[in-house]
């Protein structure tokens, strides 16, 4: 049984938390794994548009293995670039990903969809960074990417507290994008996807490295990266089809060149 599944569905590639015996958690092979398949993801032409959730009806993912981690961790205190990084880190991962998060979405797992850049629940989906319950903080990312999502006074509550909070409260503090019932997550995790595809893949990639880069650095900085990426865009084909397209009223063919 592959611990990650890896699908593709025409531009889309699914990646699926699949431990069901164990809340989807992944050791430290899955996360070896999950690294390789969004490496193979960003490399492959061909695809556009990732989408992750976890295998069953009530889990998306409980993070990462304790019995597997807590000993390397303890191995290595003066040894951190020894561990793995938070997910997806200096990766370069310009694709879009969602996360459809099909169940209870806590510590190392709400980490992984924090790291996507669109989430949709399920409306029994649950949400939590319970870490300081038992003795550490979150070291996949949360700290800085939850502050980065929804307001720093909310983030400090959940990462303080360690309280869950329902798919419904996510919504409302911004947190996820969109609620829907479980039996429609995948469609409608699909449809955006798929409506993703529908724009110029170049453009999109730009536009999420841009959204990111942008976050953290001053307005002028960010003003000049965005003005050296427009640059490279005007020059690719696909801006030439878009132009064309448009004036000859017509749906765009886009190459990714």
């Amino acid at each position: 049984m592959a611990l990650i599944e890896y699908t593709k569905e025409g531009r889309i590639a699914i990646f699926t938390l699949n431990r069901p015996d164990k809340m989807n958690v992944l050791n430290l092979e899955a996360m070896q794994r999950f690294t390789d398949l969004l490496k193979e993801f960003r490399d492959d032409d061909d695809l556009w548009v990732g989408i992750l959730t976890g295998t069953g009806e009530k889990v998306f993912s409980a993070g990462v293995d304790i019995k597997d981690f807590l000993p390397m961790i303890r191995r290595t205190p003066d040894h951190k670039w020894q561990r793995p990084t938070a997910i997806m880190r200096g990766m370069d991962l310009w694709k879009p990903m969602i996360a459809a998060c099909n169940g209870l979405t806590i510590g190392g797992g709400l980490e992984m969809a924090l790291a996507c850049d669109i989430m949709i629940a399920a409306e029994t989906a649950k949400f939590g960074l319970p870490e300081v319950k038992v003795g550490i903080c979150p070291g996949g990312g949360a700290t800085a990417r939850l502050p980065r999502t929804i307001p720093r006074r909310l983030a400090a509550e959940m990462l303080f507290t360690g309280k869950t909070i329902s798919a419904q409260e996510a919504y409302r503090i911004g947190l996820v994008n969109k609620v829907v019932p479980l039996p429609e997550l995948m469609t409608e995790a699909k449809k955006m996807a798929e409506t993703i595809c529908e724009a110029a893949p170049l453009a999109v990639r730009c536009a999420k490295e841009l959204l990111l880069r942008g976050m953290d650095v001053g307005l002028d900085e960010a003003l000049k990266i965005e003005d050296d990426i427009q640059t490279y865009i005007l020059g690719t084909k696909d801006c030439e089809e878009g132009f064309a397209a448009f004036a000859e009223k017509r749906k765009p063919e886009w190459k990714g060149k």
